[in-house]
């Protein structure tokens, strides 16, 4: 069977990721690079692939089977419009929109074409998430209580830098990494329903916050805290404890979420488990039975992109769809708000899809 071509737009640092994904492929092969940029045609010699300036140039002269668009946030919505209407198969990197009010748009869009688009969420694909939603939904924590997560990590002065940009309003935590935080809380415990947040950035003094406190409510009446900072030097964060990313320093004793339920509680990344061995059993004075849970570690972008391949190829329906995209913006988006009015935000839940709207 021949490899399913997937183009990648965009050659910054996702899509370089996403490039070196699929040049290691069973299933697929990169077949092009996207981008205008000068320093993009060294990109695509290394490569092997030939360069095109432009999503209208690659689809006239190269049509691939599917295309990775990893290009800057503000782009997205144009170039998934560009895609949608060539009727090319798309993941789409998160966020899908800049606002929630383009994403709706282009969520609107996809959806009357038809389209097949996959959300670059990539830790949807995780093994170690996907081994913690079956702990969770097989009922071996009881009935969702609450859950206590972080993101908390130093960004360095020259991330600040060599990006100016990443210190003024449209940048800061929630925006930039919030949103990672949320699909993987919703994933665990379901549909985020309602807001609260304080925001400070008394330690850098830059006009975006750099740490955040945020209160959660669930669809299944649980309750949620999360801690999130750029600026504080801790090892309490996705990328420094699930040892998925090679990049980051990793600390394997370390969780970045705690999910309680009546029965017991799932520490996430390290997978500890704790319950109690019988409903009468239940009392702070008595031990939990003490696991942990047998999983994989894996490279979640390799996952990812044998997904959307087979997205590509009609075999399966994309597992982060745009209207899942949508949710994350949303909520992350009302977060912001949130903590910049000091009021609680609600989320309706949209009936058709349970997804908030």
């Amino acid at each position: 069977m021949s490899k399913t071509r997937i183009a990648v737009a965009g050659a910054g640092y996702i899509g370089l990721a996403h490039m070196a994904v699929a040049q290691k492929s069973a299933t697929c092969v990169l077949s092009a690079v996207v981008d205008p940029a000068p320093a993009a045609q060294a990109t695509a010699t290394k490569a092997d692939v030939p360069l095109y300036r432009s999503l209208d140039e690659l689809i006239a002269k190269d049509r691939p089977d599917g295309v990775i668009v990893a290009t800057p946030n503000q782009l997205h919505v144009e170039h998934a419009m560009t895609c949608i209407d060539a009727g090319l198969p798309m993941l789409l990197e998160k966020p899908i929109a800049p606002t929630v009010a383009e994403a709706e748009r282009l969520v609107a869009h996809a959806e009357a074409a038809g389209a097949r688009i996959l959300i670059g969420h990539h830790r949807a694909h995780s093994p170690i998430m996907a081994k913690a939603r079956e702990v969770i939904d097989r009922g071996a924590l009881g009935r969702l209580v609450a859950v206590m997560g972080s993101a908390v990590f130093f960004k360095p002065d020259h991330y600040f830098a060599e990006g100016p940009w990443r210190r003024e309003p449209g940048a800061g935590p929630i925006l930039l990494n919030m949103i990672h935080e949320v699909h993987n809380l919703r994933m665990l415990c379901g549909e985020i329903v309602a807001v609260q947040a304080f925001a400070s950035h008394a330690t850098r003094g830059f006009p975006v916050e750099d740490t955040v406190t945020i209160n959660l409510r669930f669809a299944n009446g649980a309750l949620g805290s999360f801690l999130l900072s750029d600026t504080a030097a801790c090892a309490r964060s996705w990328e420094q404890t699930s040892q998925e990313n090679k990049a980051y320093a990793t600390y394997p004793d370390e969780d970045c979420y705690i999910v309680m339920g009546t029965f017991g509680s799932l520490s996430v990344p390290t997978m500890r488990l704790r319950t109690y061995a019988s409903a009468e059993e239940r009392s702070w004075w008595k031990p939990f039975r003490s696991s942990v849970v047998e999983m994989v570690r894996d490279d979640p972008l390799v996952h990812q992109l044998e997904h959307f391949g087979a997205v590509v190829r009609g075999e399966a329906r994309p597992l982060v769809p745009a209207r899942d995209g949508l949710a994350n913006l949303r909520v992350t988006e009302a977060i912001a708000e949130a903590a910049k009015s000091g009021e609680a935000i609600d989320l309706p839940i949209d009936g058709a899809t349970g997804a908030n709207r």
